[in-house]
């Protein structure tokens, strides 16, 4: 297994491309019911002003870090976080030793169509994994080991694997039961619904690939927007376990 187990965080955070499964990985957040899971806060903050946790409203990114250390203080929190933006907050000398940072990582060839597909007038930046990179390698160098990497690819694949993993890398208990659910929409993605179409339908981690009219091979502003972003997702997969 590559890296260290991060015992002892009661907050967790799962960093990862828009369009790459974390929703999914959010859903068996919720089935374990032994965590409060908080959907895209940050990015709620760049795209409407405020992010809402717990009934609180909250205006900004430092303000959102400290109301979430609170809330870990008495219970177990789980934070999953798109990485089309740039978060501020990742500059703030303390950032790497707040929570437990994971990730999760998945091919752009997949991620940009489907990316692109919700929305046509995507920028080059939001494909994210330039950004996902910028928070890999600011908490590898602030804790001094090598953060949780997993694959989108593995998790539809080989769920139980790769789920196990993880729960060893953080320190929680494995539980075979949140591997499966039943489908619905949650309120916890109520702000982009759109969006989690997929989530809402399944009942796992399956997950049926779909070809899109404008893909990499064929559409030059996918290609630019792939030849860009791939060296960050390549440095990335070479940190996956195994």
């Amino acid at each position: 297994m590559n890296g260290a187990p991060q015992h002892g965080h009661n907050l967790l955070f799962l960093w990862s491309p828009p369009r790459s499964l974390s929703t999914a990985f959010l859903r068996m957040m919720i089935q374990r019911g032994d965590h409060l899971v908080v959907h895209e806060p940050f990015s709620s903050l760049v795209v409407q002003g405020y992010a809402v946790v717990e009934g609180e409203k909250i205006s900004d990114q430092r303000e959102l870090l400290d109301t979430l250390q609170d809330i870990a203080t008495r219970r177990r929190v789980f934070v999953k976080e798109t990485t089309e933006y740039r978060y501020e907050i990742v500059d703030a000398p303390e950032f790497p030793d707040i929570g437990c940072h994971t990730f999760l990582i998945r091919d752009p060839e997949a991620v940009i169509p489907s990316h692109y597909a919700m929305k046509p007038d995507i920028t080059c930046a939001e494909i994210g994994f330039e950004h996902q990179f910028e928070i890999f390698r600011t908490v590898h160098e602030g804790i001094g080991a090598c953060p949780a990497v997993f694959a989108a690819e593995q998790l539809a694949t080989e769920s139980e694997v790769v789920v196990r993993a993880y729960c060893e890398r953080v320190g929680i208990d494995f539980m075979e039961s949140a591997l499966s659910w039943e489908p619905e929409n949650r309120d916890e993605w109520s702000r982009t619904r759109e969006w989690h179409a997929d989530a809402a339908r399944s009942k796992g981690f399956d997950y049926v690939p779909r070809v899109y009219q404008d893909r990499v091979e064929n559409n030059a502003k996918l290609a630019s927007y792939y030849d860009y972003q791939f060296p960050f997702y390549e440095r990335m997969r070479s940190f996956l376990p195994g």
